[in-house]
């Protein structure tokens, strides 16, 4: 099936990658377990599959579905064993000494930690700015790379990637796109021009909780090709398990982000309604009254399964743990179950010792309001 738009997301979803129909054969092929296959001759480097760190027919069929739900036949996407191998396959083959890199200071861990410590000592110039447009825009000048998550996370700050990525190509650079937020359904950062976008498949792309995936997109052929070779030689590559797995569980994530994007806009609406009563703050895009609104309104297709809202201190949100009944305390976000973690436990976040980021399941909308709203009251 073609990746093209002609059909809706919840029907792409469900077809991306399939194999053409074949009497007595499954919809989607089981996993291929295999290290070596068959390799006869001299003509080795012609053949698809010849040895599993290169290519494996399971790997394929997800990566294909993957690009056709990041933008169609003419994007190469590359599945990786976690979001930080794809953050880690993107950087580092495209940066050489003497290059300026440009990343959020709130941007997720694993590329700051990168960026500032083995990339900085291998002599690329580094440089941190806040999640804002203009001054993404400001440092992209002589940068050969830049790196934006957006929506961010847990700020959920909103950079315009549209000007950004008009920016940094007028500068002769790259831009890297982490929609894992998003989504491939929430926002297309190939069409507003970016170079590669990239996700954590752990989260909303497969969406149970169970497993660690990463992928990177493009239409750039040169961009893929060294991509593919740092995968190739460093050996960062998915089990066929993982893969069939991520692949069968694409198929709904247009009904589980159209249901949980639906549930997390109530539940921002519910707690925004108790700013300046108990609650100190609470962000989500999908808000009007929020800072980042205006511009995730223009090139966003959907406001995401997460928000943030902060009750007063490290005290009380450790307090609405212990009284929710539904709500689990636990990292990562994305999954079909409601999660929710005080993110300054990490101590890596510019976050206020009480902001809670909740990430919003499937369960019913007014049972996880009615939670929410017993444990506030409790905790008042």
């Amino acid at each position: 099936m073609s990746g093209e738009r002609r059909f809706g997301d919840g029907t792409r979803a469900v077809h991306a990658g399939l194999p053409p129909a074949e009497q007595g054969q499954p919809f989607l092929p089981g996993p291929t377990f295999a290290a070596p296959f068959h390799l006869r001759g001299d003509d080795v480097y012609d053949e698809r599959y010849g040895y599993a760190r290169y290519a494996n027919p399971t790997w394929t069929a997800l990566e294909r579905a993957v690009a056709q739900l990041e933008g169609g036949d003419d994007v190469t996407a590359l599945t990786f064993p976690s979001g930080s191998a794809a953050i880690a396959a993107v950087l580092f083959p495209l940066l050489r000494a003497g290059d300026v890199l440009v990343v959020q200071e709130d941007a997720y861990p694993t590329a700051r930690l990168l960026a500032s410590g083995e990339l900085a000592a291998l002599g690329v110039q580094v440089r941190l700015v806040p999640t804002d447009t203009a001054a993404v825009v400001a440092a992209a000048d002589g940068a050969a790379l830049v790196l934006v998550e957006t929506p961010s996370n847990p700020g959920l700050d909103v950079v315009d990637v549209r000007a950004v990525a008009a920016a940094v190509r007028g500068f002769g650079g790259r831009l890297v796109v982490d929609n894992t937020l998003a989504t491939p359904f929430g926002q297309r950062p190939l069409e507003l021009g970016a170079d590669v976008t990239l996700l954590s498949g752990s989260k909303h792309l497969t969406g149970h909780g169970d497993l660690l995936l990463g992928t990177i997109a493009t239409r750039d052929e040169t961009i893929a090709a060294a991509v593919r070779q740092w995968r190739d030689r460093a050996g960062a590559i998915l089990g066929p398990f993982e893969a069939w797995l991520a692949h069968r569980s694409l198929a709904t994530l247009d009904v589980r982000l159209e249901r949980q994007t639906a549930t997390a806009l109530a539940l921002a609406t519910l707690l925004a309604a108790r700013v300046g009563d108990d609650l100190d703050e609470v962000r989500y895009p999908g808000l009007p009254s929020d800072p980042a609104h205006a511009v995730a309104n223009r090139q966003m297709e959907g406001f995401g399964t997460v928000l943030t809202f902060d009750p007063g201190s490290a005290e009380r949100a450790r307090e609405l743990f212990d009284r929710c009944e539904l709500v689990i305390e636990a990292t990562s976000f994305g999954s079909i179950h409601t999660m929710a973690e005080r993110r300054a436990r990490w101590g890596y976040d510019e976050a206020t010792e009480g902001l809670i980021r909740l990430s919003v399941g499937i369960e019913d909308a007014d049972d996880l309001a009615r939670d929410l709203t017993r444990a506030l009251d409790a905790t008042r």
